[in-house]
């Protein structure tokens, strides 16, 4: 029963919040975000994360990235692929410069420092793309060169942190074997997308039982992202290829229009509260300095490397900075690098609750920042 009620309290202060936020001028995820803070353990303490909350949360974020999918124009996304390197270059080259110096002037040993760079360079966009969804821009050049380019960037951070992890010693990692698995998977993903998809479509869709068509949906999205994890690529790269592969049917509009008020019901706003849950400020006037130094970085090198990126491959000087501004959020990404490095002790305690406090502010900053550089 305790579960219900809070998840009574996570919809009912989402929904308000989100309703607050619009008032006030900003996108309702920024609402969203920050009521997650008030209510977790940093403010009030009324909810705590939990298992279950987190796997409501990782249903909400695969959905996120599969609407995304539904609603990007696959031919754009190809005609932006050299921009969207570019930009993840970019996105990764600064940070990842950035982190280390700052790593190796506070004392830290090559590898730690070298992790933190690795860490500042993650990228998630599922904060960005629900905010370009308000804002009305989903769909725009700029929007499809920050999905693109955070796939890049995901592939790569990925690469980064296995090659890494094999030099540091923090446990086996057969880099080959990362590469191939990589390839692999976006190659099995293509064929598919291509040839699957649709005929598992086909086949389901006409069951003689209730929302054949949705439940479709979910299985190929869950399908993709189950074999995206198990391939050592994030789940949400799998579910936004599902979601790609899905709007090349007949079907798009259907899966779209009915899963939606599901996701956005119930799903998503666990997602959103879910990264508050994360922020402790216990023990953070200690690091208040490192913490500002941090975050600083994290969101000017982020804003000028896909920034620059974006520039050099023919972007306008104010697309290029929504392209770097909707880079910036580090989001779930960075918090289960974090994670990791800490139980790899390649990121020591006593960094950790500082590195966390830095990803909520990158990944609260997006939403107003995007908003203010994408007005027509």
């Amino acid at each position: 029963m305790l579960f219900f009620f809070k998840l009574l309290i996570i919809l009912l202060s989402t929904k308000l919040a989100g309703d607050l936020s619009v008032r006030l001028g900003q996108p309702a995820v920024l609402g969203k975000l920050i009521i997650g803070i008030v209510i977790g353990p940093a403010v009030l303490g009324w909810i705590q994360d939990s298992e279950l909350i987190e796997e409501l949360s990782e249903i909400g974020v695969l959905l996120l990235m599969f609407f995304a999918g539904l609603e990007t124009d696959i031919e754009e996304l190809n005609r932006n692929r050299r921009s969207s390197i570019a930009v993840a270059l970019g996105g990764i080259i600064f940070p990842f410069v950035g982190g280390y110096l700052a790593g190796t002037i506070l004392g830290m040993d090559l590898f730690p420092a070298l992790f933190l760079g690795l860490l500042l360079s993650a990228t998630s966009v599922s904060i960005t793309i629900q905010t370009l969804r308000d804002i009305g821009k989903i769909k725009s050049r700029e929007s499809v060169t920050i999905l693109g380019a955070a796939i890049v960037d995901d592939i790569l951070v990925v690469i980064l942190l296995a090659f890494l992890m094999s030099f540091a010693g923090a446990e086996e990692v057969a880099f080959e074997m990362v590469i191939l698995k990589k390839v692999l998977f976006f190659i099995l993903v293509v064929l598919a997308g291509w040839k699957l998809v649709p005929l598992l479509m086909r086949w389901l869709a006409p069951l003689r039982v209730s929302e054949a068509v949705i439940s479709a949906g979910l299985i190929i999205c869950f399908g993709f992202a189950y074999f995206a994890e198990r391939m050592g690529v994030a789940g949400i790269i799998g579910a936004f290829a599902a979601g790609v592969a899905i709007s090349q049917t007949k079907y798009k509009e259907e899966v779209e229009e009915r899963l939606e008020p599901i996701a956005y019901a119930v799903f998503v706003p666990v997602f959103f509260v879910s990264i508050g849950l994360s922020v402790t400020f216990k023990g953070l006037e200690t690091q208040l300095g490192l913490i500002i130094i941090l975050t600083i970085i994290a969101i000017l090198t982020k804003l000028i490397g896909s920034g620059l990126g974006a520039r050099l491959t023919g972007f306008p000087a104010r697309s290029s900075v929504v392209i770097g501004s909707g880079m910036i959020s580090r989001g779930e990404v960075a918090l289960i690098i974090a994670a990791l490095g800490l139980e790899t002790q390649l990121l020591e305690q006593a960094y950790y609750t500082a590195i966390i406090v830095v990803i909520i502010f990158t990944t609260l900053v997006t939403p107003p920042l995007l908003k203010g550089v994408f007005r027509d």
